[in-house]
């Protein structure tokens, strides 16, 4: 079901500036690959949607609340820039629409999914509105939206939390034993 935005909040249409924005896909369960391709051909065909860039595609281990799983089936990854007019409450109800039309169920927190599609980033707009929380609470702990937002954009930006690349940088080294890199 899409959310109807606050009445100060402008609606997707005509005389709606274009905006960039950032969505994560991912997917466990299934056909991986073919499932993250077909949800960005469905994200290119909403109505004012002008164009989507699809990253490469990364696979990754498991994440679950309490850590990484290897043992849980891996993920393909991928980030999305989406040039659109839609309001970020209309897309984000058109991302969760796309996810259940492939099969998403929200059993459990960080479960295993056929398709996951996470609203990162909607050019500079923050919100604390817990129905549409911008940028993202958790993109800037995440090298599965990251390293393949920054294969689109060299130059990206969290609004608030500073360059993808150096937020990148900063979780890598954390990843490597005494941040020696070996």
């Amino acid at each position: 079901m899409i959310r109807r935005p606050p009445p100060e909040v402008p609606r997707s249409g005509p005389g709606r500036e274009q905006t960039t924005a950032v969505v994560a896909l991912g997917s466990n369960l299934g056909d991986r690959a073919a499932t993250i391709r077909r949800a960005v051909e469905r994200i290119s065909r909403l109505p004012l949607v002008d164009d989507v860039r699809l990253s490469e595609l990364f696979e990754t281990v498991a994440l679950r609340v309490d850590g990484p799983d290897p043992d849980a089936p891996t993920y393909v990854n991928a980030v999305a820039l989406v040039t659109t007019s839609l309001a970020p409450q209309v897309l984000l109800g058109m991302l969760h629409a796309i996810e259940a039309e492939n099969g998403r169920e929200r059993h459990e927190r960080w479960g295993d999914r056929t398709l996951d599609l996470d609203l990162i980033s909607y050019g500079d707009v923050t919100s604390d509105d817990p129905q549409l929380l911008l940028p993202h609470p958790r993109a800037h702990e995440r090298l599965f939206v990251l390293e393949p937002w920054l294969s689109l954009d060299a130059e990206a930006e969290i609004p608030g939390r500073g360059k993808v690349a150096a937020l990148a940088a900063r979780l890598r080294a954390e990843s490597k034993p005494d941040g020696d890199g070996v």
